[in-house]
């Protein structure tokens, strides 16, 4: 018994005849009895009773129709379903967001997914780098979008350069430092810094460029993975956030943010890098989120 037999005994039962039924299927007469009745010999029964033109079905033609029916229509969604992912649209989307990608892609991600890839399940992953590089490597997670300089090189991990953002600082739009046409580090360090946890490199920046009291474990006061409850905190208050200037776009753009005009402006950003583990093959799927992530993560 195969699916093309029981495709035969559905087309049979649909046009009543013979002839029609195998025009249908683009099929001799000839050949679509010949495969009926190798299903009626491996059932040992009959399914059809032929009477002149017409054709009906037995009993269990009838019993084994309504089976036919259902299997092949799980099979036709089979191979819709291989298709989809073939297409990248449908699967699943696991994926590891480090604290500047996640204020920036998503929402904007999981909006975009529902709206256009239906079929397609998203499972974002939040928390420290070295979590998610953990959850990775036991393939609870198939890719992440990180600070590369957060990332040490390994055998097993694929690191593939997305863009650098432009880092600086911000604060609440009414804040005495918004007000001045100047801020230098030593007015800014008379108020809390709000930062995520910044990377060895980014520490060595920041004091090349301002000295040793830039050192984050020094000037950090507010220390979260999460950029968009620290960019509330500095709305509510006169701590100034350290980061990508992006993370903050839809509230500078609302006017309830201000980014500060350091002197000097703060050199070099954040470098965000897609990791995913070597020798393991991605699924289609993925490639929606490759293209969402190289078109958001941007500065404006």
């Amino acid at each position: 018994m195969n699916l093309r037999q029981l495709a035969h005994l559905t087309a049979l039962a649909e046009q009543g005849s013979f002839s029609r039924a195998a025009e249908c299927l683009h099929l001799t007469q000839s050949a679509l009895s010949r495969s009926l009745q190798t299903l009626e010999d491996e059932l040992g029964a009959r399914l059809i009773d032929r009477a002149g033109k017409r054709s009906t079905l037995t009993p269990l033609g009838e019993a084994v129709l309504a089976r036919a029916r259902r299997i092949t229509l799980e099979a036709a969604e089979i191979q819709r379903s291989a298709e989809l992912l073939r297409q990248g649209e449908a699967g699943n989307i696991r994926v590891g967001l480090g604290s500047g990608p996640g204020a920036l892609l998503m929402t904007p991600l999981l909006t975009h997914v529902a709206a256009h890839y239906p079929q397609v399940r998203v499972a974002i992953a939040r928390g420290s780098t070295e979590l998610q590089v953990a959850q990775l490597r036991q393939r609870e997670l198939d890719a992440l979008v990180v600070d590369a300089r957060r990332i040490s090189y390994a055998s097993d991990l694929v690191i593939e350069p997305l863009t650098e953002l432009r880092g600086g600082f911000v604060s609440r739009a009414g804040h005495p430092l918004a007000q001045l046409a100047s801020v230098s580090f030593a007015q800014l360090m008379a108020y809390p810094v709000a930062t995520t946890p910044l990377s060895d490199e980014v520490a060595r920046m920041l004091v090349a460029h301002y000295g040793p009291g830039a050192d984050p474990a020094r000037m950090a006061a507010l220390v979260c993975e999460d950029v968009g409850s620290l960019l509330d905190a500095v709305a509510e208050t006169d701590a100034v956030f350290l980061g990508v200037i992006a993370a903050a776009r839809s509230g500078i753009e609302a006017g309830r943010l201000a980014e500060l005009r350091m002197a000097p402006p703060l050199a070099g950003g954040a470098r965000f890098a897609y990791v995913r583990l070597a020798g393991r093959t991605e699924a289609p799927v993925m490639q929606v989120l490759r293209r969402f992530v190289v078109e958001r993560l941007r500065d404006w």
